[in-house]
């Protein structure tokens, strides 16, 4: 903003002694120069632009003093707007120059030559400048991003997964002439990131800018084939109101995957005191994210292969002589389809079959549990007999087990492997599993019961960068292909979902559990919030593994604003108003409670924890486990057990809630890395009762028959995952619009969260390098109002201060003044002293007389 500001000075001062040249008259030469900055600020402006289509608005922005301003002033020092701020200095100092020169110039012929050779020189430097603004116009890589992530910059993250393209990259980008007047300032922008694009590709990416509006072939194409549709849009102007149908829209196609952006995934609308500001969301990402998902969508096994820097080695460890009868199919299965792989890749996969029943075997059951956690399975519930069958990929140090289950076919087989060789290298689409709670049931009069547990805006937010898929756990058991599995507000599970919950983990599957002890509900009655016990939940499962959550509510001094109906007295009457107040069960956490050392929130600035319970870990449990406590509450927090949402303002005017005690700083979040134990492992399978009374066997003829149970696996391997959140009502959809009233910065935050887990776990952390780069406000440290009071009072006695000492310095340095010693007049035999004064009262040939 300095910067800018000098910029600017110099070419209005430049501007003002060359209208100061051309005039004696002071105010003439004020009112002129206003006038001709004034133009040069109008002419980019957005009241001037706005009167024409995209291309010359986007030229007379160039033209413009103030849109070049801005474009300092956001941190980035671009090298055109050096030179055109330059030039403007020049030119008019130039003027200036042949100005002042000019009024020593006669009218006679014999300077003719001299006032042309001037007039000629000027017109050369101007034009010369606007020469060198024209050519320099389309460089738009010579710049320096000064902002304090580099907001304007391609990251390194977005310069490899261009280098790493193996086909040509496509980005087309679709923006109507007559746009919206606050979507045409973001065009150019738009436009040079792309050409950025293009340039760190290398020549594998091509970029192409379209109005489909002027060409019916390509608008077909983007409406049939891509669903690419114009946006209706509200324009007001001096002649009224109306609609305009505006693309603002990008394509990226790569391969036969393809992905679209629109306006409302590039922007943000800001409410500013001055209005509503446009700005773009974080086109890094948005971006990037795009361009990745397309790539990794379009790779085949040998793609796959190709990623990994070392062969894999495929093995099938069974045990022949006391596998059932029934997964000896599975088996051969197994091996037919990783021998077909080898064979079609030799130098890139091996396959080798262990026999555990052999009694030449060159690992021993020992080994296999020490090198790889994997253990024989019981060939059923009330079996002593147990058997392998495990499957383990490795690939250089990263190891990957696929665990006996079911009849497994030949493709679930092939997208088992498929999914673990994707685990062992990076750049392929990743795999989400969701579990959310089901729908309310119906009241007793049969009327059906609102929900508040919805979560489509976290979903949306998943599918933008993963594969998400909808999960009930209800069959038992996991598919095999699952990279993440998410559990939001957990409850009313069956056996057999915590059963296929556990066995997923014991697998090596890793978890992300938002699972705190209440959750949001409406009070059927009274129609207002309230807080419902998540019962049948996982606690106790989570309990087990050494992941303890509190059956309290954590409550901070510290939170975020909360709006509430309140009654005001105005006069005679009472008033029903929104206020926003604060709210301890809004626990408001900044970057100093994050853990700055786990990826998953070293690069966020705040969240917000909406009735969140405290989550502890017992060591004692897991001893070996690695453990980080990745959010934590303000110092001025306390625990609950009050489920009553509603604050009481008339006797706790302050928080609506009474200040517990003791004060403290509670986790409400942690990610372990450890090796579990099986919760069922001493408790009854609920397999068990239903293989006990199924006495019925399937008939002859029947094509399917049942899948007869595993038998259980007891511990999970040593690099099992799993976070614990203390809450799941942060990425509600409900707290989502509380939140968008205050700005929805805070709520972006949180699914930045959700999504940097992911990338953890699947060891893919690159996009949380960028992901909240320009997309959340900086939220200013948090002050009490005695810390704000006593700025206040330290800003007023620095002013003061400030003033007292100027006005002492001024009177020291005018008595420390030596009167000027004045020079007799002219005829006077002898200087006047210091002391002495000229009388003024004589004639003046007073003097001479006296001579």
């Amino acid at each position: 903003g300095y910067l800018a500001a000098l910029l600017l000075a110099s070419s209005y001062i430049a501007i003002g002694l060359f209208l100061s040249s051309r005039t004696d008259n002071q105010l003439v030469a004020l009112i002129g120069t206003a006038f001709v900055c004034g133009l040069f600020q109008a002419i980019g402006s957005p009241v001037v632009t706005d009167l024409f289509g995209a291309t010359t608005g986007d030229l007379l922005r160039q033209f413009g003093a103030g849109s070049r301003f801005e474009s300092i002033e956001r941190g980035v020092v671009d090298f055109r707007d050096l030179i055109y701020y330059t030039s403007l200095t020049v030119f008019f100092l130039a003027l200036n120059i042949v100005s002042l020169d000019s009024k020593r110039w006669s009218k006679g012929a014999h300077l003719r030559s001299h006032r042309l050779n001037g007039r000629v020189s000027l017109a050369l430097v101007g034009l010369n400048l606007l020469a060198l603004n024209l050519l320099l116009a389309p460089v738009s890589a010579a710049r320096l991003d000064l902002t304090q992530y580099n907001e304007y910059s391609l990251s390194d993250v977005t310069r490899n997964l261009l280098a790493d393209l193996g086909e040509p990259l496509l980005i087309r980008g679709y923006f109507s002439e007559d746009s919206h007047p606050a979507l045409a300032p973001l065009v150019p922008r738009i436009k040079d990131s792309l050409r950025e694009y293009q340039l760190a590709a290398d020549g594998r990416l091509e970029l192409e800018f379209v109005d489909p509006l002027t060409d019916p072939e390509m608008e077909r194409e983007a409406n049939q084939i891509h669903g690419i549709r114009p946006s209706p849009l509200q324009v007001t102007d001096r002649g009224g109101v109306s609609l305009v149908n505006v693309y603002f829209d990008l394509l990226i196609a790569y391969g036969d995957q393809t992905a679209s952006l629109n306006f409302s995934e590039l922007i943000d609308v800001v409410d500013t005191p001055l209005g509503v500001e446009v700005r773009l969301r974080n086109l890094e990402y948005d971006l990037t994210s795009a361009i990745q998902r397309v790539v990794y969508g379009f790779q085949s096994l040998e793609a796959i292969l190709a990623a990994l820097e070392q062969p894999a080695q495929l093995t099938l460890y069974q045990s022949s002589a006391t596998m059932p009868e029934w997964m000896a199919e599975v088996s051969q299965t197994i091996v037919d389809v990783a021998q077909e792989i080898a064979d079609a890749n030799p130098d890139k996969v091996s396959f080798a079959l262990v026999d555990m029943s052999a009694g030449d075997v060159a690992i021993t059951e020992e080994e296999l549990l020490e090198r790889y956690q994997i253990q024989p399975v019981a060939t059923s519930f009330f079996a002593a007999e147990t058997f392998y069958l495990h499957l383990v990929i490795e690939a250089g140090a990263d190891i990957q087990v696929i665990y006996p289950g079911g009849e497994l076919s030949q493709a679930e087989i092939r997208s088992a492997i498929e999914s673990s060789l994707k685990r062992s290298s990076s750049g392929f689409l990743k795999v989400v599993g969701l579990w959310t709670p089901p729908p309310a049931g119906a009241d007793q009069f049969g009327r059906q019961m609102p929900s508040l547990q919805q979560y489509s805006i976290l979903e949306d937010s998943l599918r933008e960068n993963y594969e998400l898929r909808r999960v009930t756990l209800e069959e038992g058991q996991l598919a095999t292909d699952i990279d993440v599995l998410i559990l939001l507000a957990p409850h009313g599970l069956t056996d057999n979902q915590r059963y296929a919950l556990d066995q997923y983990i014991m697998r090596g599957g890793s978890v992300i559990a938002a699972a705190g002890h209440y959750r949001l509900g409406i009070d059927p009655y009274l129609g207002t919030l309230k807080l419902d016990v998540n019962e049948n939940g996982i606690e106790e499962m989570l309990q087990s593994y050494g992941i303890d959550v509190g059956d309290s509510v954590v409550m901070d001094l510290q939170n975020a604003p909360f709006p509430v109906q309140v009654q005001r007295d105005v006069g005679d009457m009472v008033v029903s108003e929104i206020q926003a107040i604060n709210y301890p069960f809004f626990a408001d956490v900044r970057a100093d409670k994050l853990d700055a050392d786990n990826p998953v929130v070293n690069s966020l600035q705040l969240l917000t924890m909406s009735w969140a319970s405290p989550v502890t870990v017992d060591e004692t449990l897991l001893p070996d486990a690695q453990v980080s406590t990745l959010i934590r509450s303000s110092d001025n927090a306390w625990e609950t057990t009050n489920t009553n949402p509603e604050p009481d303002l008339q006797t706790y005017p302050d928080f609506g809630f009474p200040i517990g005690d003791p004060l403290e700083s509670i986790p409400l979040a942690v990610a372990v890395e450890a090796s579990f134990e099986s919760y069922f492992r001493d408790k009854p399978s609920p397999f068990e009762t239903a293989e006990a009374a199924e006495v019925d066997e399937p008939a002859a003829g029947d094509e399917e028959r049942a899948t007869e149970p595993i038998g259980l696996i007891e511990r999970s391997p040593d690099n099992t995952r799993i976070i614990v959140l203390g809450s799941a009502e942060f990425v509600n959809d409900t707290v989502y619009q509380i939140s968008a009233s205050f700005g929805g910065d805070r709520f972006l935050s949180n699914l930045q969260l959700i999504a940097n887990a992911v990338d953890w776990f699947t060891e893919d952390v690159s996009l949380a390098s960028i992901r909240s780069r320009g997309s959340t406000a900086r939220i200013l440290p948090p002050i009490h109002e005695t810390a704000q009071n006593q700025w206040v009072l330290i800003n007023y006695a620095v002013a003061i201060i400030g003033l007292v000492l100027i006005a002492v310095i001024w009177q020291m340095q005018r008595r420390a003044e030596q009167p000027i010693q004045l020079i007799a007049p002219a005829g006077a035999d002898i200087a006047l002293s210091p002391d002495e004064t000229v009388s003024t009262d004589e004639p003046a040939d007073a003097g001479k007389g006296g001579a």
